[in-house]
């Protein structure tokens, strides 16, 4: 687990603002108990800009089914010296970064939420099972498929590409 993505600096919350990982976790379990007859799905996703001082938005995305969501992104920034060395990094690892950040935090946040809530029930009716990957079967990405698909599949969650993959290429890119 990458306690840095958890415990260092904060999510953001349009309606709620800057939040720890814990408070996340809260509005969460408000979120469903709110309308609990609802189903909901939980997915993450990461993005970055092609710039020489790249940083990494991760959404946090609860959607209701049928009836909206919400979102908890945290951004992401590295060190000057590690960005000195990333600078000259090519834009594959760059991806790579986004869906390792991604598997990282989806990791965190499955552990606290099964703690939290549990599996799946009437009252917790949920599944996250998804992690959005900004690469797709068009473009130049095209060449990474496999691998991005591999890496998350690795980490026991399945991946979601372009054009289905909004909380990377939509809610994080965002904030980019």
């Amino acid at each position: 687990m990458n306690d840095e993505i958890i415990n260092n600096g904060h999510f953001f919350s349009p309606s709620k603002g800057n939040l720890s990982f814990g408070q996340v976790i809260k509005e969460i379990k408000s979120y469903i108990q709110e309308q609990p007859e609802f189903f909901y799905d939980i997915v993450v996703g990461c993005d970055s800009p092609s710039s020489d001082k790249p940083f990494f938005p991760i959404a946090i995305v609860v959607l209701r089914t049928g009836a909206g969501g919400r979102f908890f992104l945290k951004k992401m920034h590295y060190p000057d010296n590690f960005l000195k060395r990333f600078a000259h990094i090519n834009w594959k690892n760059r991806i790579l970064q986004e869906v390792y950040l991604s598997c990282e935090l989806a990791l965190s946040l499955r552990e606290t939420l099964e703690k939290e809530f549990g599996k799946a029930t009437s009252t917790f009716n949920y599944q996250f099972q998804y992690i959005h990957a900004d690469v797709g079967e068009v473009g130049k990405t095209k060449e990474m498929v496999k691998e991005v698909v591999g890496l998350i599949r690795s980490n026991g969650f399945e991946p979601c590409i372009k054009p289905r993959s909004f909380a990377a290429t939509v809610v994080a890119d965002r904030y980019t």
